[in-house]
């Protein structure tokens, strides 16, 4: 998870900063931006995007369109959950298969969707409809190949839902602002000291469950988004005391077990950094830094954070991003 960083109201800038905040898709939010607009008037905004997105999107709210469309009950897609359906299919191309929102039938047999974990999961019958291979879309509509495919958009709805929150703030003539919804951040302009938005990435060690407590590294930022996926807070204790984590490899159907820790990714647009992000910490340690390498040429930025001897890190960082960084020594170039 990452941490809003902010100072409002510094007397050595001239514009007046207005913070909001408070809950959305069943986590914080917040947004500092500068503004004449009164803050009821952002919070109100942001509330109606909270319920659009929940209304389109929730995999725990019965009545989503998204939860109709899993049970079945209708294929008629709106165009929240066609684009993060084509973003996803454009990312499970990039990532060999390893990124698949059509997860759902795992993620809730293991008990990371709301529901009881099963007593055993059978992951060979499950693995029977999950894939994207097992879905098209045509003319607008979701033409499933097994009525029981389902979808889970949880690894990248969040980072979507501030990417509506950033294209309404400039909608009403905003350019200076920063949106944070559970650790999923997107800036632009500058922040109310007149320099760059400082953004938190935190320490990932089993039993760090207070955000911002451990703040392993700040990172700069400005005109872009950023998302971290770790598996040090997410996940159950099996019936023989193991920690099952509750990143998903859709092509074994079983738990992602890797040194990689904390996969924090900046892109252009939140829903694609918290994508990656998702993906970086499923594909593992090595196979990230590789593709990290070949996404570079498409402004992606990652700094990684793997478990090294004792209890030591090891933090790979993209070149591009260097400048960015408060803490660099020690830390191996990607």
């Amino acid at each position: 998870m990452t941490l809003l960083c902010l100072c409002v109201g510094c007397d050595s800038h001239k514009e007046e900063y207005v913070r909001v905040e408070g809950a959305m898709l069943g986590t914080f939010f917040q947004v500092s931006a500068s503004t004449e607009l009164p803050a009821e008037q952002i919070y109100d905004r942001m509330m109606h995007i909270d319920s659009v997105a929940k209304a389109s999107m929730s995999i725990f709210d019965e009545s989503s369109l998204l939860s109709r469309i899993n049970r079945g009950e209708t294929d008629s897609l709106d165009g929240h959950i066609l684009y993060n359906l084509t973003l996803a299919e454009k990312i499970h191309k990039i990532s060999g298969g390893v990124y698949d929102v059509t997860v759902k039938p795992l993620v809730e047999a293991y008990g990371f969707a709301g529901k009881n974990p099963s007593a055993k999961v059978n992951v060979d019958s499950l693995m029977a409809f999950v894939g994207f291979d097992k879905i098209r879309i045509e003319q607008g509509r979701l033409i499933k190949a097994d009525s029981r495919v389902q979808l889970d958009f949880n690894s990248i709805a969040k980072g979507y839902v501030v990417d509506l929150a950033v294209a309404e703030l400039q909608e009403l003539g905003i350019k200076n602002y920063m949106v944070d919804i559970g650790g999923e951040v997107r800036c632009g302009g500058v922040n109310p000291n007149g320099g760059k938005w400082r953004v938190g990435v935190e320490t990932p060690f089993d039993g760090n469950d207070t955000p911002g407590a451990y703040i392993q590294q700040v990172i700069s930022l400005t005109d872009c988004a950023m998302a971290t996926s770790g598996n040090y807070r997410r996940y159950y204790v099996d019936s023989e005391g193991r920690k099952v984590a509750h990143t998903i490899d859709p092509r074994t159907g079983r738990s992602a077990v890797s040194e990689l820790l904390s996969a924090t990714v900046v892109a252009a647009t939140c829903a694609e950094a918290d994508a990656l992000g998702t993906m970086f910490l499923a594909l593992g340690k090595e196979a990230a830094i590789e593709l990290a390498k070949e996404l570079a040429d498409d402004g992606v930025m990652v700094y990684l954070i793997a478990s090294g001897e004792g209890d030591e890190f090891e933090v790979y960082y993209s070149e591009a991003l260097a400048s960015s960084l408060k803490e660099r020594e020690g830390f191996r170039v990607i």
